[in-house]
């Protein structure tokens, strides 16, 4: 088994097999929606994310891990093909659960025609079924884009209304020249805090993708 293709493999394995996209964009929404994009900054939340989808990623690692592990020490012993295919089979059998069990049909269905689509009429065409790993792992990351903006959405809204009654009263008071955005900063963080914002987020988040 050549390890090199599986380190080159693992980071856009990390990105689009679990809830990196997710996590990532809702982070991103939140960040806009509180400073412009200064507070916290990108640096923060990509770690956050980063960090968040490991520990929802966790229990399939340990699972592909008992699944193919000691094959893979065997097949990296050996250096064979064909037990190197072996254990590729093993660990993708998890995966592929998790992906479809979190990727709506819809999205599996689309990819699958979409897949179709790009192949000749023939054996190949006909071969491709909505449990192939390319084809659940695009729709998962598609579904998964889908539901951060919807996501972002509901969390945006808030701070939006904050920005615009503070806007509102702004302008009434003749101070134009002043940035809604930047009277309007601490509220928000004063809402966020009040209503325990972190918390709530990353609990839903995570239950979310479990």
């Amino acid at each position: 088994m050549s390890w090199a293709v599986i380190a080159i493999a693992l980071p856009f394995l990390l990105v689009l097999a679990t809830g990196y996209v997710k996590l990532a964009v809702v982070l991103a929404i939140l960040r806009r929606a509180l400073g412009g994009g200064a507070v916290p900054p990108p640096s923060v939340t990509a770690v956050i994310a980063l960090l968040l989808a490991l520990f929802v990623t966790a229990p399939l690692a340990e699972s592909v891990w008992a699944q193919a592990g000691p094959s893979m020490v065997t097949a990296a012993g050996k250096g064979g093909i064909a037990d190197a295919a072996g254990v590729a089979e093993k660990a993708a059998a998890p995966v592929r659960a998790f992906l479809a069990a979190h990727t709506p049909a819809r999205e599996r269905q689309s990819f699958v025609d979409l897949a179709k689509r790009l192949r000749p009429a023939g054996a190949a065409r006909d071969a491709v079924r909505d449990d192939d790993l390319l084809v659940l792992a695009s729709a998962f990351a598609t579904a998964e884009l889908k539901a951060a903006f919807r996501v972002g959405f509901f969390l945006f809204l808030p701070f939006l209304l904050i920005e615009l009654v503070v806007g509102t009263v702004l302008l009434a008071l003749g101070m134009s020249a002043v940035s809604p955005e930047t009277v309007s900063l601490p509220f928000k963080l004063l809402l966020f805090v009040a209503v325990d914002g972190w918390h709530l987020l990353v609990r839903g988040l995570i239950l979310g993708e479990t």
